[in-house]
C-alpha cells in the first residue's frame, strides 16, 4: 500500500479511537467537567431545598435530601438529558434546580433528541418558570405594602424570567450540535476522501506495474519476432551448407555468406535492444524520474525493435550499415510491402514456398495501405509461421495466401508434409508461437485459426479488420501483451 493510504489510514484510526472515559462518557475531561456540575448542582439544590422547607414549614432535612436527590442528576445528561430536563422541570416548585435546568436545556439542545422534543420540554420550563414565578412575585408584592407596581409588573416579568432562564441555554445547544454535526460531517468527508486517495495510489501503482509488465511482455515478444527468424533461417543454411560443403563448394559458399548475413542482422538487432534495455535499467535506479521514465523506455525500447524488423543488411560482412540501417528504419514496424522479401529468405533458405496475393490493387507498391497495427501483425503472423515450418515441417512446401477485402485483411501460410528424406534442423521449440500470434490477431478484434489438415500438413489462419484499425493499431500493438511469441 501507498504511503499516502498508510498515513490515512492511520490518521482515521487515531480520530475514530479516543482516550475513553469511565461509563458514557468519550473523555476523561468531560467526566471530570459533569462531576464539578453536578456537585455545584447539588449544593445549590440543597441549600434552596433548605429554604423552601423553612417556608413553607417543612423539616430542614426534608428540603436537603430533596436537594441530594436532584443535584447528582445532572451527572446523566449526557446519556439521558430528557431525564435530566423533567427532573429539573419537577423541582421548579420548590425554587431550586436553576443550574439543573439551565445545563439539562443546554444538552438536551446539543444531543441528537428529535427537535420536537426538545421544543416540548422547553416550553414546559418556560411555563413551570412563569408560574413559579408569577406566584412569588405575587407574594412578594402583596407582603410589602409599600410597594405598588403596575398591574403588567408581574406577568411581563414572570415572562421575562422564563425566557431568560430557557432561551440562551437552548439556543446556544442548538448551535453547538449543529457545529458539532457539521464537523462530524466534515471528518467523514475527509476520511472518505482519504480513503479513495489511498485506493487511486494503490490503483495507479497497480496499472504502472501492469504497464511495466506490458512493455516487458512486449519487447519478449519483438525480440522474438526479429531475432528468432533469422536464427532459425542460420541454422537452415548452415545445415545445408554441411551437405553441400564437399560437393557444391560454390553453393557452399553463397550459402555461409547468408548464415553471416544474418547472423550480423540477428546480433545487430539484439544488441540494439539490449543496449536500450540496459540503459532503461540504469536509469530506473533513480529515485523519482527513472521510475516516471520507465514506461517510455520501455515504448522505446519496442518500437525499436519493431522498426528493425524490416531492415536487412546492405552487403555481407557490413555490420555497421545494418546497425545504421536498423537506428534509421521507420519505427511503426514491417509493412506488408516486404512480405515478398520474407518469403524470398525463406525460398534461399530451400524452402518450396509461393506466395499470392488477392485483391491487391497496388499492394506491391512501398509504403502502407493500412494502420501500421495491422500490417505489422499480418507480418509477423505469415514470419511466425514460415519459422515454424522451418522448424517442424522440413522440405515441406509451403503457400502463403493474401487477401484484401472490403474491410478485412485475411492471410493463410499453409504447408505440406513435411519430406521425409530432409534432415531435421534440430530447431529448440517453445511451443508458445501459436499463443502470440492469436493474441496479436485477437488485440485488434481479429480471428486466428490454427490446426492441422487432411493431407498431413498444417494451416495458420488469421482475419485482421481494417476499419478503424488507424485508431486501434497502436493500441494492438501496446495491448498485444502476453506471452512471448516463440515457436
Amino acid at each position: 500500500m501507498s504511503a499516502t493510504g498508510a498515513d490515512g489510514e492511520a490518521g482515521a484510526r487515531v480520530r475514530a479511537v479516543p482516550a475513553r472515559g469511565p461509563w458514557w462518557w468519550a473523555r476523561r475531561r468531560s467526566a471530570v467537567l459533569d462531576v464539578v456540575l453536578a456537585l455545584l448542582s447539588t449544593l445549590e439544590c440543597v441549600v434552596e431545598g433548605a429554604s423552601f422547607s423553612d417556608d413553607v414549614g417543612l423539616p430542614g432535612p426534608v428540603g436537603v435530601l430533596l436537594g441530594l436527590v436532584a443535584g447528582p442528576v445532572l451527572l446523566a445528561r449526557r446519556r439521558w438529558p430528557v431525564a435530566v430536563v423533567l427532573v429539573s422541570i419537577a423541582v421548579t416548585p420548590a425554587d431550586m434546580g436553576v443550574l439543573l435546568g439551565v445545563v439539562g436545556l443546554y444538552t438536551l439542545a446539543a444531543s441528537d433528541t428529535p427537535r420536537r422534543t426538545t421544543a416540548l420540554l422547553a416550553g414546559m420550563t418556560v411555563a413551570g418558570t412563569l408560574v413559579s414565578t408569577f406566584l412569588n412575585l405575587r407574594q412578594e408584592v402583596a407582603a410589602d405594602p409599600d410597594f405598588q407596581p403596575p398591574l403588567w409588573f408581574v406577568p411581563v416579568m414572570s415572562v421575562a424570567m422564563g425566557l431568560v432562564v430557557t432561551a440562551p441555554p437552548v439556543l446556544w445547544g442548538l448551535y453547538v450540535g449543529a457545529r458539532r454535526r457539521l464537523v462530524e460531517s466534515l471528518r467523514e468527508r475527509a476520511d472518505g476522501l482519504e480513503r479513495e486517495l489511498s485506493l487511486l495510489a494503490d490503483r495507479a501503482e497497480e496499472r504502472a506495474e501492469w504497464a511495466r509488465n506490458e512493455e516487458r511482455t512486449r519487447i519478449a515478444r519483438e525480440m522474438h519476432d526479429v531475432v528468432a527468424h533469422r536464427v532459425s533461417l542460420m541454422v537452415v543454411h548452415a545445415a545445408a551448407l554441411q551437405a553441400v560443403a564437399l560437393k557444391d563448394p560454390e553453393k557452399a559458399s553463397r550459402n555461409a555468406g547468408l548464415v553471416g548475413d544474418m547472423g550480423r542482422q540477428a546480433l545487430t538487432e539484439l544488441r540494439e535492444m539490449l543496449g536500450v534495455l540496459r540503459t532503461a535499467e540504469g536509469a530506473g535506479g533513480r529515485p523519482v524520474s527513472g521510475a516516471s521514465d520507465e514506461p517510455e523506455r520501455l515504448a522505446a525500447v519496442a518500437s525499436k525493435a519493431a522498426a528493425q524488423a524490416g531492415v536487412k543488411a546492405s552487403a555481407p560482412g557490413s555490420a555497421t550499415e545494418g546497425a545504421e540501417g536498423a537506428m534509421g528504419g521507420e519505427a511503426e514496424g514491417p509493412s506488408l510491402a516486404e512480405l515478398a522479401e520474407l518469403v524470398g529468405q525463406s525460398r534461399a533458405a530451400g524452402m518450396a514456398v509461393v506466395l499470392s496475393v488477392d485483391g491487391a490493387k497496388g499492394a506491391g507498391a512501398p509504403g502502407r495501405r493500412y494502420a501500421a497495427g495491422v500490417e505489422q501483425t499480418v507480418y509477423r503472423v505469415v514470419q511466425e509461421a514460415l519459422t515454424n515450418v522451418h522448424k517442424h515441417a522440413p522440405g515441406a512446401r509451403a503457400r502463403v495466401r493474401l487477401a484484401h477485402r472490403v474491410a478485412e485483411v485475411a492471410v493463410q501460410v499453409e504447408n505440406g508434409p513435411s519430406d521425409g528424406a530432409a534432415a531435421p534442423a534440430g530447431l529448440p521449440s517453445g511451443g508458445n508461437g501459436l499463443v502470440g500470434m492469436r493474441e496479436r490477431v485477437t488485440a485488434l478484434g481479429g480471428v486466428f485459426v490454427a490446426g492441422p489438415t487432411d493431407a498431413g500438413g498444417f494451416r495458420v489462419s488469421a482475419v485482421v479488420p481494417v476499419a478503424g484499425a488507424g485508431a486501434g493499431a497502436g493500441a494492438g500493438v501496446a495491448s498485444g501483451g502476453g506471452v512471448a511469441a516463440g515457436g
